[in-house]
């Protein structure tokens, strides 16, 4: 697979990028793994690990554009998955890709993400607390059941945000259904345009993490600006891939420059010229003897 990122402007942060459109630099840190390229069904194409633990589908009509998932060996049921949104920036979904393909290579001949999940929800996204976000706890809630009985229990959160409040993790730490998705992460305005990420309670907290610091990673991404959101593009700083040529000077700019006077140059003048000679060396006169 190749990847060549395109677009007419950068756009930083990078979390308010928005979708490329093709989801392939996500796919690049696995890009030597089997892939298949399905044509019926909404999982466009899918790529494994060479074991077949590890899944990463591509459903590109979907509101979730990736769905990632493993598994103990290639016949068991799912332990953890993961999803991304069609809002959700590829380049970052790269960082969670890179840290799964460095995981499975490491552990490939183990069992691999069967660790149950860490009791110390800071370790998900210690790199966000290390830059300072802003964090706040929130209660939690019930959904009654029959004869007003809660049926399930949500909460306590945890909300870390963004200084400038435009990206931020939520955490429901209350839950208690390993295969619930409780770790939220998000990017941009309320609505059709918010980036999101969503993991499940078993999904190893070091991959929530990479993807968290990701989100810190100053360096821009090419976007095309006409097909980034307006909404988005309110929020972002984009910088022009090639500067925009200066404006050409208005009549009144050129008669501002008529009417300058004449700069004042010098012209460089020989010491000796034709009409002036050399003043003569004094020598004594011929045939004369210097005295004894």
């Amino acid at each position: 697979m190749t990847y060549t990122p395109e677009g007419d402007v950068y756009v930083s942060p990078r979390y308010l990028a928005g979708a490329d459109w093709c989801g392939d630099a996500g796919f690049v840190p696995v890009k030597h793994w089997p892939t298949l390229h399905l044509e019926d069904g909404p999982c466009q194409m899918l790529v494994t690990s060479p074991d077949q633990r590890i899944r990463i589908g591509w459903y590109g009509d979907d509101f979730d554009v990736y769905k990632i998932s493993a598994s103990e060996d290639a016949s068991s049921l799912t332990r953890w998955t993961a999803t991304f949104n069609d809002t959700f920036p590829a380049e970052i979904v790269a960082a969670f890709t890179t840290a799964l393909q460095h995981d499975w290579k490491a552990r490939k001949d183990q069992e691999p993400f069967i660790e149950g999940p860490s009791p110390y929800w800071a370790t998900r996204v210690q790199p966000l607390l290390d830059a300072g976000w802003k964090t706040q706890r929130f209660p939690g809630s019930a959904t009654l059941g029959a004869a007003d009985r809660p049926s399930s229990v949500h909460g306590p959160y945890v909300e870390i945000t963004a200084p400038d409040g435009t990206a931020g993790v939520s955490i429901d730490l209350g839950s208690q259904d390993l295969d619930e998705e409780t770790v939220l992460l998000w990017a941009g305005p309320t609505g059709w345009h918010r980036a999101e990420a969503r993991f499940t309670s078993r999904t190893p907290a070091h991959l929530i993490a990479a993807t968290a610091k990701a989100l810190l990673d100053p360096t821009p991404v090419l976007r095309y600006r006409d097909q980034l959101a307006p909404e988005l593009a309110a929020l972002a700083q984009l910088t022009p891939v090639t500067p925009p040529k200066p404006p050409a000077p208005t009549p009144l700019d050129v008669q501002r420059a008529q009417r300058q006077p004449p700069a004042i140059t010098t012209r460089s003048v020989p010491r000796w010229s034709t009409t002036t000679q050399p003043p003569v060396s004094a020598t004594p006169p011929a045939g004369r003897s210097a005295r004894r």
